[in-house]
């Protein structure tokens, strides 16, 4: 992904509520496959990083987007953004 993509991606991003908290339990598998269900159905989302939750955003976007085939777009504070391609009709045409 280029900067300029990335750039784009952001600024969709800021307008968006989180969809998923992600608090005591980390990444479960329900977790996981909730955010593979919102990415196949939005191709961008948010997710917050409760307080409760001992690990690192960074790291758990990290393993998030390993798991899910996705991209991290940014990582902000307790704030996650993944992106993923629609396999068809996407709603986000990225710049080149």
């Amino acid at each position: 992904m280029t900067s300029k993509q990335r750039a784009y991606l952001k600024s969709k991003a800021m307008v968006m509520d989180a969809l998923f908290p992600i608090g005591k339990g980390s990444l479960t598998p329900e977790v996981t496959e909730a955010v593979l269900e919102a990415l196949e159905a939005r191709e961008l989302i948010k997710l917050s990083v409760l307080k409760n939750c001992d690990d690192d955003p960074r790291e758990l976007a990290a393993v998030l987007a390993e798991r899910t085939k996705s991209e991290v777009v940014q990582v902000i504070g307790k704030k996650i953004v993944l992106w993923r391609q629609a396999r068809e009709n996407s709603r986000y045409e990225l710049p080149r």
